[in-house]
């Protein structure tokens, strides 16, 4: 029997404390385990999970573990680590239901990126929710229900990888896998105050992830901070034959540690950034800006037009007949089953033919050799990662245009094949959250967290 001890009633809930407790036996698996159980019971009906892993299997899962260290030799390095998996990718013994009930199946395998993280050790405590098919920014859009902000105050929790974002936000798990393919891995770190790592499409296996659109989705990181974040980033990435859209990073030889220099830093033009008039949140991203800019090596003012007028492409253009292509089948038979709004987005896809989609490939190449032009002339951007914050009522309201509002500066990443990190930074003085992203080139993460280091100060984070 494992009982509850009352001295870990306030461990901080990160990769590193946990791997260093858990690694010099301060810290029993079992323990790490009853935390967790009681964290989630404490938090009540918070629409997190979907489906939880039971206890027993958790306790089965520490003794394993626990087996690996009566044994001796190095401990993997995620040894212990509670993590929690968005609801669109499979693990095996947890139905995978994408916010559908109709649509749940159990798979007979793990997803790569899960599996990568179960043979590193970590202990994965069930399914979160999202918004229904990976369909949306807000995390409202689910029958399982709208996880609120941490933040409170009704805001929304961002989605589609609300659940995933709140655990890890909440202190119920270490860190927790979500996926980005209009910015549902950097949204809702931003509601909730968090990091959220969005790899570069291909770094992190996407085999056994429901697609939303296959050929723009990754799976993403959030974490406490940037070196869990990196740390999970390195279990996870990696090639996966299993996956066609899998790419590995290039060799970069003997090129000094990005560490060691200081970014050029791109900011928009004066006045190309859109608060939608929250002038609490255009205020404290100024000041995040201008710090950030006093630390760069150089700093380099661009246009962002033609990154908005890529984003506007993955709903404004025959990118949803991608998502159509996934689940049109699924549609045809289970009409009533989708939320109307989910099922308006996707069949929008069928307004758009052959000749659209080519007609926007072709625009988007264009678009794609001046962000390739924007790299010259420096290495990081910053921008927002959310205009504005919206609560549920107000979400509700307007569930469409308020969506496409918090993904104005996160739609464009993966058309344009970049990477991205989202930051918190701060509060505005009402208390709500801000967030800022840095971009940068494919295959540029670890200059992109080696730079957030650097540039946005402990004092924002």
């Amino acid at each position: 029997m494992h009982c509850f001890v009352d001295r870990q009633a306030d461990l901080p809930f990160s990769v590193r404390t946990l791997r260093h407790s858990l690694g010099n036996g301060t810290l029993s698996v079992h323990e790490v385990v009853d935390v967790v159980l009681r964290r989630i019971d404490a938090r009540g009906p918070d629409a997190v999970w979907i489906s939880q892993v039971e206890p027993a299997a958790l306790h089965a899962r520490a003794a394993e573990l626990e087996a690996l260290r009566a044994v001796g030799g190095d401990l993997p390095p995620l040894f212990g680590v509670p993590f929690a998996v968005k609801d669109n990718i499979d693990l095996a013994g947890s139905p995978t239901t994408a916010a559908c009930p109709a649509f749940a199946y159990s798979p007979e395998c793990d997803a790569g990126a899960v599996r990568r993280l179960l043979d590193a050790g970590a202990i994965a405590v069930g399914k979160t929710n999202l918004d229904q098919f990976a369909t949306g920014l807000n995390g409202s859009r689910s029958p399982y229900g709208a996880p609120e902000s941490v933040f409170g105050g009704d805001l929304v929790s961002g989605g589609s990888s609300s659940g995933s974002a709140v655990a890890v936000a909440a202190g119920l798990v270490a860190f927790a896998l979500g996926t980005d393919t209009a910015g549902s891995g950097r949204v809702p770190a931003a509601m909730n105050g968090i990091v959220g790592l969005k790899p570069t499409r291909g770094l992190v296996s996407t085999s056994g992830v429901v697609p939303a659109c296959r050929s723009l989705d990754c799976v993403s990181v959030f974490a406490t901070d940037l070196d869990d974040a990196a740390y999970v980033l390195a279990v996870i990435a990696g090639p996966d034959p299993d996956d066609p859209w899998s790419r590995s990073a290039p060799v970069r030889g003997n090129e000094c540690p990005s560490t060691d220099i200081r970014a050029r830093l791109l900011l928009a033009d004066d006045g190309a950034l859109d608060f939608e008039g929250d002038d609490g949140m255009a205020a404290v991203f100024a000041g995040v800006a201008d710090r950030a800019a006093t630390l760069a090596a150089e700093v380099v003012r661009t246009p962002i037009g033609p990154l908005l007028e890529a984003g506007d492409m993955l709903y404004g253009g025959p990118w949803v007949a991608e998502r159509l292509a996934a689940l049109s089948e699924f549609l045809a038979e289970h009409p009533h089953e989708v939320l109307p709004v989910t099922r308006t987005v996707i069949e929008r896809g069928r307004d758009f033919d052959a000749a659209d989609t080519f007609r926007a490939r072709h625009r988007l190449q264009e678009l794609r050799a001046w962000c390739g032009r924007l790299w010259q002339r420096g290495d990081v951007l910053l921008l927002p990662t959310i205009p504005t914050t919206f609560t549920r009522a107000e979400l509700a309201e307007q569930p469409v245009e308020r969506n496409l509002v918090l993904g104005r500066y996160t739609q464009f990443a993966n058309l344009l094949d970049l990477a991205a990190v989202a930051v918190p930074a701060g509060t505005t003085p009402d208390g709500r959250p801000v967030g800022v992203t840095l971009l940068g080139p494919a295959f540029s993460e670890d200059r992109l967290l080696s730079t957030a280091r650097q540039l946005i100060t402990r004092e924002d984070a």
